[in-house]
């Protein structure tokens, strides 16, 4: 019997690599995103059906849930849906901020309450959460998106507790840089003239730091081992990038890894 996961943000980048990565190994694959009337490319391929999702309309959430529960039986649920917020806190206005957590955070935490009950009642299921490298370590100019992300990483870990006494797992996947547009599609980036110098330190060092970045199908195949590898594993660190600074903040410390890193990224 096949098995199906659901994914959000599967429109473009990783949810979509993932949509085509399990389609392939035989899966069906439940691709939700905004507007799934602009998609061309996941319609040519079997066993994949689109729906639509805003994953900061709640209404929404519970009625495609529903709808994809109606269709089949869930496996896996990817929660990937999210976008970057960059700029420094006084910067960033309310809409900005609510806008931020509503999708990164609540988003994930609303699509997961409303399919605990499936799998709760099926005694089998899982949870896997895009999160980031940003969700253990930070950068400057993005705080809002670092609480989002730290969130999901300590909201992941507490959850794996109760999901557990009936048998659903939870997990994290947390990338590096992936090489997509996120740059020009995904990223929010506001200025403050009190900051400038500092955000032109910054800037001018992203092309170095996307230079180990990972492509989305090799995020995918991480997303397909924690949902295949029946591991009790909550966070899969991804990509050469996100491992390596991984280890380093390990091997000295958080606070001499916040400072190295410091002054790395700013001069």
């Amino acid at each position: 019997m096949k098995k199906t996961i659901f994914i959000t943000g599967a429109s473009t980048g990783l949810g979509k690599a993932t949509a085509l990565l399990f389609q392939a190994k035989g899966w069906n694959v439940i691709a939700t995103m905004r507007n799934p009337q602009k998609e061309t490319t996941l319609t040519n391929f079997e066993n994949v059906t689109l729906l639509p999702l805003d994953v900061t309309n709640p209404e929404q959430i519970k009625t495609t849930v529903a709808k994809a529960i109606s269709l089949y039986s869930v496996d896996v649920v990817f929660n990937n849906a999210g976008y970057g917020l960059m700029g420094v806190l006084e910067s960033l206005s309310d809409e900005q901020i609510t806008q931020q957590i509503n999708t990164n955070l609540l988003g994930v935490l609303r699509v997961t309450q409303a399919f605990i009950p499936h799998f709760r009642e099926k005694k089998s299921g899982l949870f896997i959460s895009t999160t980031s490298m940003g969700g253990f370590l930070t950068f400057p100019l993005g705080s809002v998106y670092h609480a989002a992300k730290f969130a999901i990483e300590g909201w992941s870990e507490s959850m794996s507790f109760e999901l557990s006494i009936h048998n659903i797992g939870i997990k994290t996947v947390a990338p590096g840089g992936i090489a997509t547009d996120f740059f020009g599609r995904s990223l929010v980036n506001n200025s403050h003239p009190a900051y400038e110098e500092m955000e032109k330190k910054i800037f001018s060092n992203v092309d170095g730091m996307m230079q180990n970045a990972s492509t989305p199908e090799q995020i995918a195949a991480v997303v397909y081992e924690a949902a295949t590898d029946g591991k009790d594993q909550v966070r899969y660190v991804a990509g050469a990038d996100a491992n390596a600074l991984y280890a380093r903040r390990l091997e000295i410390g958080s606070e001499a890894f916040r400072i190295e890193l410091g002054k790395q990224v700013m001069g």
